[in-house]
């Protein structure tokens, strides 16, 4: 699977499972990018092969629903995009 790390303030293990095409999860990774912590992603729909295969059964270990964007918060699941569940998982 093919994971991007984006910098910023340390808040726990922070994992988003992303569709490049998505405006939700446009909108999760500005909301994480303004909150400037620090967390991973993959755009699951850009993977293709073995890498799309093994961050699918990933996905689906927190959210058997396939659906976007699945954010994993300090082993929390946050399902679509809710700013205050997002905000509240984090810490800020």
């Amino acid at each position: 699977m093919d994971v991007k790390h984006v910098k910023g303030k340390d808040k726990g293990h922070i994992m988003m499972f992303a569709l490049s095409t998505c405006g939700w999860c446009k909108k999760t990774k500005r909301l994480l990018n303004e909150l400037g912590v620090e967390y991973h992603y993959t755009d699951v729909d850009l993977l293709e092969g073995k890498k799309k295969e093994g961050a699918m059964e990933d996905l689906e270990r927190w959210n058997p629903k396939f659906t976007f964007p699945t954010l994993v918060v300090k082993n929390k699941c946050i399902v679509g995009y809710d700013e205050e569940k997002i905000k509240e998982a984090i810490g800020v």
